[in-house]
């Protein structure tokens, strides 16, 4: 009896439900079959994808903060990949290096300006999308003299990044599921979870009890950074080739992805449990219902009610949470 209101006031109970919810309408008003719907790749493949950059995302949503730069770092991870060891025939593993650099590069940039200046953090990536998106057009032209650079890796990179497995399924659906466990234990059960939510409440606060919010928060960017430009990367691998444009529907993918899986706007709440789940179901909406009767141009309406649903519910859930006091034990 008590499980079901304890997981109702964890922060991916919104997620979870908005998963069954959006599953059921298309099993009722779209006669979906779950058995293909289940076995489908594309909106797995998706899923896979975009939890892998909503995640950091995420959690620097939790700790108050915001990244857009990650729609020009999946270009750019696929770019400097594909200039590297395709049009310099340097090996894979410097392609891949590179690729990684450029997260650490554009991550560490946003990090810093953010903690040294008074600029908010959507400015400050707002800033480096544009900037890098210029720079990998203009240098993928400029080298190359094309916007698109053909790629070949080796085997054992194909097997590692960019591989189907089980028919039409990414290799990259194993290394998201594995990025969200070790981030899932990280967040709950280490100091630097704890430091992400004491941030996300009141920064100061958090400085004056001598949590490292600057490095905190630098960190996270990097992070942010280096997984879009990670998913860019294997994109590039599989794909076999690297091209100067997408990337840019990330954006708003993340962030409906996060706000769905539970984190509020007001910060300093959330899970990655649920941003996980929370990408999940954003890529069920947008490629469910392909599997479904009902007409495609209602996708947009759905993910719009998705997301207004998710927020109402979120923000009930979060007032469970922060006003539940537990039950004393009667004495006997």
């Amino acid at each position: 009896m008590k499980t079901f209101p304890a997981f109702m006031r964890r922060p991916g109970a919104g997620a979870v439900l908005s998963l069954i919810g959006v599953v059921a309408l298309f099993v009722i008003f779209g006669g979906v079959n779950l058995g293909r719907l289940a076995g489908a790749a594309s909106w797995v493949n998706f899923a896979a994808n975009l939890g892998i950059v909503a995640i950091p995302v995420g959690m620097l949503m939790i700790a108050g903060e915001m990244d857009i730069s990650i729609g020009a770092m999946l270009p750019a991870g696929s770019m400097t990949t594909a200039l590297l060891s395709g049009h310099y025939g340097l090996p894979i593993w410097v392609g891949m290096l590179g690729a990684l650099a450029i997260g650490v590069g554009v991550g560490l940039v946003n990090g810093v300006l953010k903690v040294r200046t008074t600029v908010p953090s959507l400015i400050v990536t707002l800033g480096t999308l544009v900037a890098v998106q210029g720079i990998v057009l203009a240098g993928a032209v400029l080298l190359t003299g094309n916007a698109s650079v053909p790629l070949s890796a080796p085997e054992w990179a194909k097997f590692l990044f960019g591989q189907l497995i089980v028919g039409s399924h990414q290799v990259v659906i194993v290394w998201s599921i594995a990025f969200a466990a070790v981030l899932a234990f990280i967040v709950p059960w280490t100091r630097y979870g704890n430091w992400l939510f004491a941030i996300g409440g009141d920064k100061e606060s958090a400085r004056n009890a001598g949590i490292p919010v600057d490095r905190m928060l630098i960190a996270l960017f990097v992070l942010s950074a280096c997984s879009a430009s990670f998913v860019g990367m294997c994109q590039a691998i599989q794909f076999n080739s690297a091209q100067v444009s997408g990337g840019m529907g990330f954006i708003f993918d993340a962030i409906v992805a996060v706000v769905v899986g539970g984190v509020p706007p007001t910060r300093g709440f959330g899970s990655v449990f649920g941003i996980f789940f929370g990408s999940l179901t954003f890529a069920i909406v947008s490629q469910g219902i392909y599997f479904t009767s009902i007409d495609r141009n209602w996708s947009s309406l759905i993910i719009g009610l998705t997301l207004l649903a998710a927020v109402a519910m979120n923000e009930s859930f979060r007032n469970l949470a922060v006003n539940y006091v537990p039950r004393k034990k009667a004495r006997a």
